[in-house]
């Protein structure tokens, strides 16, 4: 029998975003998780905000799971299935850190940190690498063995997720050493829940630099290989904000590299408001001057309509858009969105609920019942991963224009 072709999302409600395990509401959760399946997906993607679910190292907080339980509860009772992510780190710009990972004299273990948010504050200083600080490995495991050990057999699980672009947050000392953390983070959960799959979230930046987790290394260690992607972040490597190619092609080359199927766990784009053009916003953010590409919402549509079948003729197993939702005013002066304002605009549905256009594709696509197809257009990698990762920007892009010129002419 083929394989569904997985339709899918990452949520964070539209009235709470980050900030809804310290404010959690059954109902909003009830009434959001509906609207989603209405839309014709199957899976949420739903994130451990690490600095609420581990209050201190040796402890997880009991509300949070609880609070998980329930939307595990819900996610059953509608038909969802959840792809539950741990050690959330990295989200939507700033770095939300637990309070007891901070350390004013240690240096910030990535290359690129915004803001540095703890206990729902901006914060300054840096934090502990948690790949290598003994503290926070402890504090992993714990994590792993509870929520695991707790919730393994629920019918709403499908998938463990070791991180969200977790680069992003820290980088390993080395690739060996980055591939040895998820090598020893998996073996925990399968010597809890052999049945449910493992992943790790790991997006372009590891094609296009090496920054300690490479995809051949990470997803040896995994079940399931996973991308995020979006064009309008690689400038000078896609061909443009909306490029309906960039997407299938990075999934094709993670395939390429680690020899499986890939699942685009995350891409999508942010809007304009209803019925304003395409335009470039510029504005100050995080001190700097930052232009970013808003997408008119019919032409985030016709985006979607190319690139929904183009990820199935590329063989992935499954799309999961970002985001859920458009997030409401009263959160604009908070971080994500005060700085980030292109944040308070990725939603599938606007702050009132109603459906963007490009939810609809997804609506009429899921109506035709897609399953996994063997791969039409594919990468020929020409080299081994580990001569790939010499000098991975510029192979990345050598491949793109191969991989155009293939499937396009």
């Amino acid at each position: 029998m083929p394989q569904p072709f997985t339709l899918g999302v990452n949520y964070w409600p539209r009235r709470k975003a980050m900030y809804w395990w310290s404010d959690f509401d059954a109902g909003e959760v009830r009434e959001e998780f509906a609207i989603i399946r209405e839309i014709g997906m199957n899976v949420v993607r739903v994130f451990l905000l690490w600095d609420e679910f581990q209050p201190t190292p040796d402890t997880v907080s009991a509300e949070c799971l609880r609070s998980l339980t329930t939307v595990c509860d819900i996610a059953a009772e509608t038909g969802l299935r959840l792809d539950v992510t741990f050690f959330t780190g990295h989200m939507s710009g700033p770095n939300w850190s637990p309070q007891w990972l901070l350390d004013a004299q240690a240096p910030i273990p990535s290359r690129s940190v915004r803001q540095v948010v703890s206990r729902q504050q901006v914060v300054s200083g840096g934090y502990r690498n948690p790949f290598h600080d003994p503290v926070a490995l402890a504090a992993e495991r714990l994590l792993l063995r509870t929520v695991v050990g707790a919730l393994k057999d629920h019918p709403a699980i499908w998938m463990w997720n070791l991180g969200n672009e977790p680069d992003l947050f820290a980088i390993p000392n080395s690739a060996a050493e980055g591939r040895a953390w998820v090598k020893e983070m998996v073996g925990i959960i399968k010597g809890l829940d052999s049945r449910h799959p493992v992943t790790c979230g790991l997006h372009a930046a590891s094609l296009a630099e090496d920054n300690g987790l490479r995809i051949h290394d990470v997803y040896a260690e995994t079940d399931v290989a996973v991308m995020h992607s979006y064009p309008m972040y690689a400038e000078g490597w896609s061909r443009g904000p909306l490029d309906d190619q960039f997407v299938p092609f990075t999934c094709a080359l993670v395939s390429a590299l680690c020899g499986k199927p890939t699942l685009m766990e995350e891409f999508g784009g942010c809007t304009a408001a209803p019925g304003d053009r395409s335009a470039v916003w510029e504005w100050k953010s995080y001190g700097r001057e930052r232009t970013q590409f808003m997408a008119a919402e019919d032409a985030m549509a016709a985006y979607l309509e190319k690139v929904l079948p183009n990820l199935v003729k590329v063989g992935a197993t499954g799309a999961m858009l970002w985001c859920f939702a458009d997030y409401v005013p009263e959160l604009w002066n908070r971080p994500p969105c005060e700085e980030a304002r292109h944040e308070r605009f990725f939603g599938l549905v606007r702050p009132d609920g109603s459906l963007k256009p490009h939810a609809k594709v997804i609506q009429a696509f899921a109506a035709t019942q897609p399953t996994v197809q063997p791969a039409a257009w594919t990468v020929n990698l020409g080299m081994t991963p580990e001569d790939y990762y010499q000098a991975p920007i510029q192979n990345a892009v050598k491949l793109y224009q191969d991989y155009l010129r293939d499937v396009i002419g």
